[in-house]
């Protein structure tokens, strides 16, 4: 039985979840009000991580048994406090106003329309052309092991600190690393593209026996580790820090710190562990916004990789 609604305050909102009781990650018996419980306990890093971000939502209305919903535009009926982006989609003449979290709220309304997971893009909305993140996606191909990821981390990291780049690390949710790098807004995301692939190219550099930047799937080693900087494109998105994951486990992408990574399992950090791990050690990712980093040298590695001969392969085609 789903339950009664009952009304959750949320800051200065109160927010009416309905069926609370309805379970959405049958594996866990985890309900609709576990997952608005678990957002609340991280809302302060959530928030952080979408903040004034157009966010597509993806929404189970049934649960993890039902069907997946990736819903770009808020829909009529929302609560007039709700905040909203709009974006605009040139090759389809079309635009969405977005959902555009400020506030705890927000999230929690967006939990009540039965939203699990939250991509935001990688650019606000004072100039949602200009990013303001450069994504580092390590992403394994099939019959790539996390043990892969753990020893290419280092060379990551590496790269950046020569390059005098803080970046944050955080787990996937699924079998992947995210490293978060907050950025100068003075680029469209075509160069923040070009400078991805050129980092991507010098780790694969110096880890060429982990690591591929082969465009197309079918092309590359099912056990390599590909850095996906097709996620720096504009209206790619990848779930953010704290967004719980639709799959059995309710499995949270978390933020962790670079030594943390060669001892983890990300398959630890669920909505059952993430709320005591936030409680007793705050926010990651707090400090992200405190520099923003020029992308002027890893332009410069663009070019000579392009006068070298090697293309950038092109954005519209599909993975």
């Amino acid at each position: 039985m789903a339950g009664k609604a009952t009304i959750i305050e949320v800051g200065d909102h109160d927010v009416r979840i309905s069926n609370p009781d309805r379970v959405y990650f049958p594996e866990i018996g985890a309900t609709k009000l576990d997952l608005v419980e678990y957002y609340l306990a991280v809302s302060d890093g959530i928030v952080r991580a979408l903040r004034e971000r157009p966010c597509m939502l993806h929404r189970f209305p049934d649960g993890l048994a039902g069907e997946k919903v990736h819903q770009k535009r808020v829909p009529n009926g929302a609560p007039p406090w709700l905040e909203t982006v709009r974006v605009t989609f040139p090759r389809y003449n079309r635009h969405a106003d977005e959902l555009c979290v400020t506030k705890p709220a927000d999230v929690i309304w967006a939990v009540q329309m039965s939203t699990v997971e939250f991509h935001p893009w990688n650019s606000r909305r004072a100039d949602t052309e200009k990013p303001d993140e450069w994504r580092i996606d390590l992403d394994p191909m099939p019959d790539c092991p996390f043990g892969t990821v753990q020893r290419v981390a280092p060379v990551v990291k590496e790269v950046l600190d020569e390059l005098g780049i803080t970046g944050y690390p955080k787990t996937s949710g699924g079998k992947g690393l995210h490293v978060y790098v907050r950025i100068e807004p003075s680029w469209g995301f075509s160069d923040v593209r070009r400078a991805a692939l050129a980092f991507a190219r010098e780790v694969e550099r110096r880890a060429p026996d982990d690591v591929t930047t082969t465009w197309w799937r079918r092309d590359r080693d099912p056990s390599a580790l590909f850095i996906d900087y097709n996620q720096n494109a504009r209206d790619h998105t990848i779930a953010s820090a704290y967004s719980v994951r639709g799959v059995p486990t309710a499995t949270v992408s978390t933020p962790v710190t670079w030594d943390e990574i060669q001892d983890l399992d990300p398959r630890d950090f669920t909505i059952r562990t993430v709320p005591a791990r936030f409680a007793e050690r705050g926010d990651l990712h707090a400090a992200i916004d405190d520099h923003a980093h020029s992308l002027d040298t890893l332009l410069e590695w663009a070019d000579l990789d392009e006068q070298s001969g090697l293309t950038t392969p092109d954005e519209k085609s599909q993975d």
